[in-house]
């Protein structure tokens, strides 16, 4: 069996186990009460997090259940409001895609207090959730930049592309690190925060060419800061080589073009993501003791050779 499909039926074994779980509890103690389900995403402004929404809406549609979307625009003092209003329209489960692990925690707090169903989605959230799954993200950093380092014959400089302070972040930074401080001669020059953003990043990255000339690698923790890199690399007219995370399909795009600087991404699955997360949130709402505290999403590098076969 290749890589590819074992990570396709591990995460299918997880979307299967959370939702049979959910439903089978459900089907013993559901009632006539239409569900209600809010969640909470830190932005909408990118194919990944629509990806999910489309997502959860199907799923939704498939249980009855109503949905109410709400968007923080990476403002998590709007998210903790959105929540509180959500709280107030009597939602039953809330799923919660936070915009700073650490200041969602009040809206966390209030679900809990009301009774409300948390289980966090993509990022971790501090307080009591109910629940998390998310990418695997220490392993999505360290694919893309132990790749980038072998692309770069194990030598070079490399810049990392940080980004805004949630735990994946963290994770895909720290496995990136650890990736590269296995080669001897690979230097990370700097590390500068691109925010996740396309034109913000493009401002970074094209500040960290012209402090760093000799620079041979860039990774960035999302595929929508890469894709701002990218269009600095390709105006410095450098051999700079490009790695991040996601799978977001621009970032596919640019991959498949001949002598890309994009070279490879550590695609993510949101679809799954977030359908095994209204699983576990359904098991946990209805009862279930056995369902657990976290379900990981296993990640996959496309590099050229699979990126013609990859969507989300």
């Amino acid at each position: 069996m290749k890589i590819s499909e074992i990570t396709a039926h591990v995460r299918k074994t997880a979307l299967v186990t959370a939702c049979g779980t959910a439903l089978a509890t459900g089907t013993a103690v559901a009632d006539d009460h239409t569900l209600t389900i809010g969640m909470s995403f830190q932005e909408l402004n990118n194919e990944y997090f629509v990806t999910m929404q489309e997502a959860l809406e199907s799923a939704a549609d498939s249980l009855g259940a109503e949905v109410i979307i709400t968007d923080a625009r990476h403002d998590v003092a709007k998210q903790v409001s959105d929540v509180e209003d959500m709280i107030q329209r009597g939602i039953d489960i809330l799923l919660l895609n936070p915009a700073d692990s650490v200041g969602v925690e009040t809206a966390v707090l209030a679900a809990k207090e009301a009774g409300v169903t948390t289980v966090a989605i993509d990022a971790q959230a501090n307080g009591p959730v109910d629940g998390f799954v998310g990418s695997k993200n220490y392993d999505a950093g360290y694919l893309a930049c132990d790749y980038l380092a072998q692309q770069l014959d194990g030598e070079g400089q490399v810049a990392l592309l940080d980004g805004i302070p949630v735990v994946p972040i963290l994770q895909r930074i720290d496995g990136c690190t650890a990736a590269l401080d296995e080669y001897d001669s690979i230097e990370i020059v700097t590390k500068q925060n691109g925010r996740q953003e396309r034109t913000h990043a493009m401002t970074v990255t094209e500040n960290i060419i012209q402090a760093h000339p000799d620079l041979d690698g860039l990774f960035s923790v999302n595929d929508i800061g890469s894709l701002g890199a990218l269009i600095a690399i390709e105006a410095s007219g450098q051999d700079i080589k490009l790695v991040s995370v996601d799978g977001h399909p621009e970032a596919i795009e640019a991959i498949q073009r001949p002598d890309s600087a994009f070279i490879a991404t550590s695609a993510q699955y949101p679809r799954d993501m977030v359908r095994v997360g209204l699983g576990l949130g359904l098991a946990k709402h209805w009862g279930a003791s056995t369902a657990p505290a976290e379900i990981p999403i296993d990640v996959e590098l496309i590099d050229r050779d699979k990126a013609a076969d990859f969507s989300w």
